[in-house]
């Protein structure tokens, strides 16, 4: 794909031994290509290798072996370190730990400033971004009274200000309560949607996996299953030998199949399983 915003080539990770003796693998052979403008969820369990990927996408980690590009550069080449910043933005789980300011609007400006950015810029960016958030009524708020999903849509804001290609978002809903789960998903569907920002989803929740256009599978540092999600979450035994379970529509409908009726696998939402219900009992 020339269009991909990321690419890795036989990535390989282990952290540093902390005592003599070898390292386990984290990451080990993984070749991916994200392309530009789509919307990919990552899926796996703690210790899946799925938040190392993530932090391989703007070089917050270097490879052990293999190559990591973005835009086409290489994460490797010190000098072009800004330019990959600049494309790829992160939000990590905690937005406590990336939320710098007292004041909401202040805290999105913050990166642009840091980019040189000239302050009328900064200002549109950041009433933008904010807007873009759903946040711009609480610009002059202070962040810590703000709920856990307000907090986190104001740490996606400050990224968005960085005018970043492509966004990872590593668990960003990990914290969260159910509304505040549903509004950050949400916002990053209507970035990738209406903004065409590329967006990479770490994520362990089935039904968020379930909303993005390809999903990719991680099990002991290696890629177990790559397309749709309905292609995906079809595949009922091969994710229960990797521990993880399948949406509660595709269970359903898996277990009516072991007993003998015919209905589709890949009737994935709510409404396509009631659907292929009602066709079932007609």
């Amino acid at each position: 794909m020339s269009n991909a915003i990321i690419k890795t080539e036989g990535l390989r990770f282990s952290y540093p031994a902390a005592e003599e003796g070898t390292t386990p693998m984290v990451l080990d052979g993984v070749s991916l290509s994200i392309e530009e403008g789509s919307f990919v969820a990552v899926l796996g369990h703690n210790g899946s290798g799925k938040s190392t990927l993530a932090k391989h996408m703007n070089a917050i980690l270097l490879p052990s072996g293999g190559t990591v590009y973005v835009d086409g550069i290489d994460t490797a080449d010190e000098d072009r370190l800004l330019d990959i910043r600049r494309t790829v933005g992160m939000v990590f789980q905690n937005p406590d730990n990336q939320i710098v300011a007292n004041v909401v609007e202040e805290d999105v400006a913050f990166a642009p400033e840091n980019l040189g950015v000239p302050p009328a810029e900064i200002r549109r960016r950041v009433d933008d971004a904010l807007k873009a958030v759903n946040m711009y009524d609480y610009r002059e708020h202070a962040p810590h009274l703000l709920s856990g999903g307000q907090k986190q849509r104001v740490a996606i804001a400050g990224v968005i200000a960085m005018r970043p290609r492509c966004i990872v978002l590593d668990e960003p809903t990990a914290m969260l309560d159910p509304i505040g789960r549903k509004d950050v998903l949400r916002t990053i569907k209507e970035l990738n949607r209406e903004r065409g920002v590329t967006v990479v989803l770490i994520t362990h929740h089935m039904d968020e996996a379930a909303q993005s256009d390809r999903l990719i599978v991680m099990a002991k540092g290696t890629v177990v299953a790559d397309g749709a999600p309905k292609e995906v979450f079809s595949q009922v035994e091969a994710l229960r030998q990797v521990g993880l379970t399948v949406p509660q529509t595709t269970q359903l409908l898996w277990e009516l199949r072991q007993e003998g009726f015919n209905v589709p696998l890949d009737a994935l939402s709510d409404e396509e399983c009631a659907q292929a219900l009602y066709e079932l009992l007609r």
